[in-house]
């Protein structure tokens, strides 16, 4: 059995929060500059020169790369032989945010109630999702989730008759009816399966996975690069101002289903797809 103190997961997720909100991870910022070698239009181009000056502005100065920075999402991967002590699991994970948020200078955009709306000034709670797996670490993977992005998604419960290509239109409509909403280029998140929640869980994940890694299913691996082409068809580019690079990754997680069911979840993400990892 391995003991963690409450207090280390609070001060990793307080810095998690900071680090997702100034500094692209890797994969992503690879997969940008990518985005600027591969742009047609000379506007997409000029745009995507744009973004990543943002990026190097914020991560020099210190300043958050959106100006949206997002609904704190956590999974949580804890150890079986994992004992958690000097208190509740939960409350040290919004403590962190809430010391990340308020200390780290980052917008409160979390409303307790989403009726009356009144701002909790500190971007508490966060949504979080616990998985216990074997061993004896915590993983912690941090995504402040923004919703200019997030109010593109789309749940389709489809008819097993549907097949492929009703999968493919379903990722292809959320797209378009993004078009420059989503703030593109962006990276389209999809989970199939399982039930009405669970492919919407997948699709989340799916987009905190590392750009540059392919899904290790090929028939998955195939549609993924199929849907990334198909989207770079549309023309809606980088900023919605036409362009070749629409997005710059599909990332596809699936799941077991009822015999009588296809659910299909779409979870969209900008370019500032923001996501950092640490295990304790």
């Amino acid at each position: 059995m391995r003991t963690i103190h409450v207090s280390e997961i609070t001060k990793q997720i307080k810095e998690m929060c900071i680090e997702a909100n100034h500094f692209l991870s890797e994969d992503v910022a690879e997969c940008m500059q990518e985005a600027v070698e591969k742009e047609e239009s000379p506007l997409g181009k000029q745009i995507l020169c744009q973004l990543q000056e943002n990026l190097e502005i914020a991560g020099k100065d210190m300043i958050p790369i959106c100006q949206d920075t997002g609904m704190a999402v956590v999974f949580v991967r804890i150890g079986q032989e994992v004992h958690i002590e000097g208190g509740n699991l939960t409350d040290a994970i919004n403590q962190g945010v809430h010391d990340g948020y308020t200390e780290g200078f980052l917008r409160k955009s979390v409303v307790g109630d989403p009726i009356q709306r009144e701002n909790t000034k500190d971007n508490t709670p966060a949504v979080i999702y616990y998985e216990i797996v074997e061993g004896k670490q915590l993983e912690l993977t941090l995504s402040p989730k923004g919703f200019g992005s997030e109010n593109m998604s789309r749940i389709f419960m489809l008819k097993p008759a549907d097949g492929i290509e009703g999968v493919k239109n379903a990722i292809l409509s959320t797209v378009k009816e993004a078009g420059p909403n989503a703030c593109p280029p962006m990276i389209v998140g999809v989970g199939i399966g399982g039930t009405f929640e669970k492919c919407a869980l997948m699709a989340k994940h799916s987009l905190t996975r590392n750009l540059k890694e392919k899904s290790p299913i090929p028939h998955i691996r195939e549609l993924e690069k199929e849907m990334l082409d198909k989207i770079n068809c549309l023309g809606i580019g980088p900023g919605g101002l036409g362009g070749t690079v629409t997005a710059i990754a599909v990332n596809i997680e699936t799941y077991p289903t009822h015999i009588a069911g296809l659910p299909v979840a779409v979870n969209i993400c900008c370019h500032v797809n923001r996501h950092t990892h640490r295990i304790l």
